[in-house]
């Protein structure tokens, strides 16, 4: 009888050991391990693993990748220079660290991410240059995490004790494991909210506990609510807020009228959207008897109420700005302010903040005032009823474009306090000559350098369930830019009264610095192929060819991209005390004055002003610095929840068109597909390289292309297709198309 062999028992190799090895080494580069340490870390304990270190151990120690410092204790040998930057995560698991120590990004490959997150400032260094000359690195240490809160879907495991909770967001690349007593009650798919608690180093996933429970994917509140969320953006106000701000007294008093510059015989009105629900600045029109026209630009004083240390004032510094989403606001300051109190309403008495101008007919400033005022609203205008006035330049009877009387109009005479006010004619006089006036300023303004974005904005008609019934889009005419013209007027000249005083007072700045030489050359590539061209020889060359190009590319089928490109090549604009003024408006003096209802950097600058006003000595930089920092992050997460309510309301909208077949634009070309923007409603989506299945396809990055191998089928950048909705994904907030075709020319 045959004896068996007895099989050997298979060693389980530890994948990718080398490079683990070397990232704990350098990840606490100033201590040593032995391989039992190595091995607790990545969490085995068997023989064979810790040969498997052992002998690692000494190969990367005789390579002199890693020194032995002591009998079994190595350390990794430092050989290169150890840098900071943010680590901007790709859908694909790997990413790019935007560091000031180079002027290109530096590439991270998935494997060399170690657990840092999208958002996160991390300590790298670079050791190569890979294919294309570009840098990598790898991140050795974790400084600061970006956020801890992610919005995801509850996956809970039948019969066991644990849960995970998949990321809404493509650059979370790992599932969040949740214990199962620490899922709050979710059941299986709901979205929720979840906090990062942990990541163990031998763990593969972070750890996390849910915080709430957001209701069913894909239906309206949840996915909403869900946009807030995954910024980390409220929804609703503590109850001691409303409480706090219920009882604050909201009455107009002799007292304060005294401290104040009574300005309510001067006719006033605001000019605004048509659904506005709030009115945080107006106009007053004056004639003086030396012939020049005195104008007040009223701002609403919210700093009246708004009082430094109270609880209001520290849920309005926190939220920093309102966000306007497709559906709703979610407003800086409760609606007894925001709504009440604080909106300059018709036939109301209010405090206001104002800059008062005394203006010749060439829109020449010959006298500025400012200070604390109270006024009363004659009327409220819509920015449609200010434009016909504009347009039909009537004398006493006023109407609206479609030939219906104005809505807002006001008696022929208004009594208050005994005094006889004033009549329709007047209104339409003072918005003729403020119309006149601004058109005075912005010529002026863009003959000295001023970039004019009018980007094309796009708004839905929805149902009284929120449902989207249509698209239409929002342009900017002569009533709008009237408004535009005053404000800017008042921000300029506000920060322009602090900005030269000697000695230098600290105050709030908003900033725009020069466009990015490197952008603009993409741009030139990127527009070349519609025709277009820019120069670049000094800075007034680059904007007077950026605003012919934003000119001549209105009404074609280039123009929401070309904008949206130009837009890209600015550098953000930001608060700062520290002022290099405003490149876009051509501006060497910029503040935000004007809208502090949903503005906390224009609650600070009215505050401030009045301090100076008042005699008072210049207040700390730093602690101004650090709040105009906060009210820069908090403007770009709202930012970014407002782009998100967008791209989720398109997509809802797209559903009901999935049969169709849509004549859209080539928005973008990648090497994993083209995207797609319908001309007729601006929606974007992607059509994947796996769907163009009539040819294989490679990517051009020269010439924005896919190209065919075989038929040499040309896809570019700015050419007119033909597609349909393939699929549509609220909770991804993904659109993709299936491509039908190029468009035929009319040609």
């Amino acid at each position: 009888m045959t004896r068996k062999k007895k099989r050997k028992s298979k060693k389980n190799k530890i994948s990718n050991l080398t490079n683990t090895i070397l990232s704990i080494l350098k990840k606490e580069r100033n201590k040593s391990f032995n391989y039992k340490q190595i091995a607790a870390i990545i969490g085995v304990n068997d023989a064979s693993s810790r040969n498997q270190i052992i002998k690692t151990l000494a190969k990367l120690a005789a390579k002199q990748e890693i020194e032995q410092v002591d009998r079994g204790k190595f350390k990794a040998i430092v050989t290169a220079d150890y840098y900071t930057g943010i680590l901007d995560m790709s859908s694909r698991g790997s990413g790019y660290i935007i560091s000031d120590d180079f002027e290109e990004d530096v590439f991270i490959a998935s494997n060399n991410i170690n657990k840092a997150l999208d958002g996160d400032e991390v300590e790298f260094y670079a050791y190569k240059r890979r294919k294309r000359g570009k840098i990598e690195g790898e991140i050795t240490n974790i400084l600061n995490r970006a956020k801890s809160d992610y919005v995801g879907t509850i996956l809970i495991k039948e019969n066991k004790n644990y849960a995970f909770v998949v990321a809404d967001s493509s650059k979370m690349y790992k599932d969040i494991f949740v214990p199962i007593n620490k899922t709050k009650k979710a059941e299986d798919g709901d979205k929720v909210l979840v906090k990062l608690t942990d990541w163990p180093d031998n763990a593969d996933s972070p750890y996390g506990k849910v915080v709430e429970v957001l209701g069913k994917p894909g239906e309206h509140s949840t996915e909403i609510h869900s946009i807030l969320a995954e910024y980390g953006l409220p929804y609703e106000f503590p109850y001691e807020v409303e409480q706090y701000a219920n009882k604050l007294d909201t009455s107009i008093t002799e007292a304060e009228i005294a401290r104040r510059r009574d300005m309510r015989k001067d006719l006033t009105f605001t000019i605004d959207p048509k659904d506005a629900k709030d009115f945080d600045d107006a106009l007053s029109y004056k004639v003086l008897d030396n012939g020049l026209y005195e104008i007040g630009i009223h701002i609403a004083d919210v700093s009246h109420y708004l009082e430094p240390g109270t609880v209001l004032d520290d849920e309005a510094y926190e939220r920093a700005t309102s966000i306007y989403l497709v559906d709703r606001v979610v407003p800086m300051l409760p609606e007894i302010l925001s709504n009440g109190a604080c909106s300059l309403r018709p036939h109301e008495e209010k405090y206001t903040f104002s800059a008062v101008f005394q203006m010749n007919d060439k829109a020449e400033i010959k006298h500025q005032w400012f200070g604390r005022t109270v006024t009363y609203s004659d009327a409220r205008f819509a920015y449609e009823e200010a434009q016909s006035i504009i347009e039909n330049n009537p004398d006493v009877t006023l109407s609206t474009v479609d030939g219906s009387q104005l809505n807002t109009t006001i008696p022929q005479d208004v009594s208050l306090t005994g005094k006889v006010y004033k009549t329709k004619p007047e209104i339409a006089e003072a918005v003729l000559v403020l119309d006149r006036l601004a058109k005075k300023m912005r010529r002026k303004r863009m003959g000295s350098g001023a970039i004019s974005f009018d980007k094309v904005e796009v708004k839905f008609n929805l149902d009284e369930d929120a449902n989207p019934t249509g698209v239409f889009f929002k342009t900017s005419k002569d009533a709008n830019k009237l408004i535009e013209e005053f404000m800017l007027l008042a921000n300029k000249k506000v920060s322009e009264f602090i900005g030269k005083q000697n000695p230098k007072k600290t105050f709030v700045y908003r900033v725009h610095d020069e466009p990015d030489e490197a952008k603009l050359a993409q741009l030139q590539t990127v527009v070349g192929r519609f025709g277009h061209k820019l120069t670049f020889k000094d800075r007034k060359s680059i904007s007077s060819s950026l605003n012919k190009l934003l000119t001549d590319v209105v009404g074609k089928k280039e123009q929401n991209l070309v904008d949206t490109l130009a837009i890209r090549t600015m550098a953000k604009a930001e608060y700062t005390t520290q002022n290099i003024g405003h490149y876009g408006l051509a501006f060497d003096y910029y503040s935000h004055f004007t809208s502090p209802i949903r503005r906390y950097p224009d609650v600070m600058a009215h505050r401030l002003l009045q301090h100076y006003l008042d005699g008072g000595k210049s207040v700390s930089e730093e602690i101004y610095e650090e709040k105009c920092k906060h009210s820069s992050n908090m403007e770009y997460l709202a930012t970014k929840a407002e782009r998100d309510s967008i791209k989720y309301m398109q997509i809802r909208f797209m559903q009901d068109h999935q049969d169709e077949e849509f004549l859209g634009v080539i928005s973008g070309v990648t090497d994993w597909g083209i995207y797609v923007e319908i001309i007729s409603n601006k929606c974007e989506g992607m059509v994947s390289l796996r769907d163009m299945k009539d040819d294989t396809y490679d990517f051009d990055e020269t010439h924005y292309a896919m190209i065919g191998r075989n038929t040499h089928q040309m896809y570019q950048l700015g050419d007119e297709v033909i597609v349909k909705v393939k699929s549509t994904d609220l909770v991804k907030k993904h659109l993709d198309f299936y491509l039908v075709g190029k468009a035929v020319s009319e040609d």
